[in-house]
């Protein structure tokens, strides 16, 4: 009987060890090495000597046709995926426990049942858990395959078998193969599942959805590797006590990352939000020192949202900097800028930022709406109403235009602001056309002096 090899593995990275240790000298996490057994090693190693039907291809030669997508049933999701879901992808969706992720996956389900077959692939629930929460939701169709099953070999069985268009796994976390001795969940196991899901969904152009755990840190739990074989990733997130919920594109094959998706948790499920801008915005009776509103793109759409800063004594040796939603160093390096441009030090003050919602700004393009809302709060003079700001601040104290610049005032128009303050780089060439009075500056003195 052949003697079984062991061998010891980091769950973070997926780097194998020949002993146990404390801290992975790969990715430098602590208490990341489990033992597992090691495969055993394929006999006549080395390359089969067989011809092969795959032939090589001139780039030129690739065929361009357009690859049909399918609808989710909600025009929020489709713009998350690019514009639907595409036959043969394969996507990846992680979110604390509770986000909505079996919810949102099974109304998608139910619109896409319309047009072609779907299965629904649960290894955490029973199926009459699944049945009570389609009845929850009051499904337009109740007519769902579903399958409890956690061993790879015998989903791709029954996929084999009724070839449906879409297929959700959750999660990836509880299948496990037969071919690997090791607990379901490891990293080699949702290496090796993962990868016999990839290669049966590009076989058979079938669409999958991988519902993936999230660690403590917010990540997908598992190897890395996981990320990088599927087509889209997409992350749930929510903050603690709001019923809203944003699903974030961070890979997508088929369009543009940071896509964004805003819903609103109800007792009927997941509903979209048409208008994002105005979930962002909080309409004040009369302006207040320490609010602007500023225009971010999140992917492709152009999103309204009010910074917010709070500037005062500190009683503290060191004054605090804390942010939500924004970049702390870039805060740190704003205030510098501020102290050398503009001539106002806040080295004795506390400054606290945020974004309104729980949005996460992580462009440059909020940069002068944050310097004004603290300069706002340390002057304790409010900024006017309807106006929004937005512009990338630079070392030497110039505003940088940023990117789509008269799709970002285009946005603003249709949420009633009539004027913005802008990098002289964004000013567009008609005014009348965009509806919204611009005002261009090309220094931070002039921002300032404006305010």
């Amino acid at each position: 009987m052949a003697k079984t090899r062991v061998q010891y593995i980091c769950q973070n990275c997926g780097a194998v060890h020949a002993r146990w240790l404390g801290q992975c000298p790969d990715c430098g996490e602590w208490n990341t090495i489990l033992e597992g057994v090691a495969p055993a090693p394929r006999k006549g190693g080395g390359y089969a000597a067989t011809a092969s039907d795959v032939g090589v291809e001139l780039l030129s030669e690739v065929s361009l046709a357009d690859v049909p997508r399918v609808t989710s049933g909600s025009p929020e999701m489709d713009r998350v995926l690019g514009g639907g879901i595409v036959p043969g992808a394969v996507m990846l969706i992680g979110g604390d426990p509770g986000i909505g992720k079996s919810t949102l996956l099974l109304q998608v389900l139910a619109a896409v049942q319309a047009q072609r077959s779907t299965l629904y692939v649960t290894g955490e629930e029973s199926l009459t858990q699944v049945r009570l929460r389609a009845e929850r939701l009051g499904l337009p169709r109740m007519d769902l395959p579903v399958l409890a099953e956690t061993r790879v070999e015998a989903v791709l069985q029954q996929l084999d078998k009724r070839r449906p268009g879409l297929v959700v796994l959750d999660s990836v976390q509880t299948l496990y193969t037969d071919a690997l001795d090791s607990a379901p969940g490891s990293v080699s196991q949702l290496r090796e599942c993962a990868a016999q899901v990839v290669r049966y969904a590009k076989r058979s152009q079938t669409a999958v959805v991988l519902v993936g755990h999230v660690t403590k840190e917010g990540a997908i739990a598992g190897p890395r590797v996981l990320e990088h074989m599927v087509d889209t990733v997409l992350y749930f997130e929510h903050d603690a006590g709001s019923r809203y919920r944003i699903v974030r594109a961070v890979k997508n094959r088929f369009g543009a990352v940071n896509e964004l998706a805003v819903f609103a948790m109800t007792d009927a499920g997941l509903k979209e939000v048409s208008n994002p801008s105005a979930l962002f915005l909080s309409r004040h009776a009369e302006p207040v020192p320490g609010s602007v509103i500023s225009v971010s793109r999140q992917g492709s759409r152009p999103l309204l949202a009010e910074v917010q800063a709070l500037v005062d004594r500190s009683a503290l040796g060191t004054p605090r900097r804390v942010t939500l939603g924004l970049d702390s160093a870039r805060l740190n390096l704003l205030l510098a800028v501020l102290h050398r441009h503009g001539g106002v030090s806040l080295a004795d003050q506390d400054v606290f930022a945020n974004v309104v919602g729980g949005m996460k700004i992580q462009e440059p393009a909020a940069d002068l709406a944050l310097l004004l809302a603290v300069l706002s709060s340390f002057k304790a003079k409010a900024c006017p109403s309807g106006w929004v700001v937005f512009g990338e601040v630079g070392l030497a104290g110039e505003i940088r235009p940023v990117q789509a610049g008269e799709e970002r005032l285009i946005e603003a128009a249709k949420q009633g602001f009539t004027h913005a303050l802008v990098p002289v780089g964004n000013k567009p060439r008609s005014r009348a056309q965009l509806g919204i009075e611009v005002m261009p500056v090309a220094r931070l003195e002039q921002a300032l002096d404006w305010l």
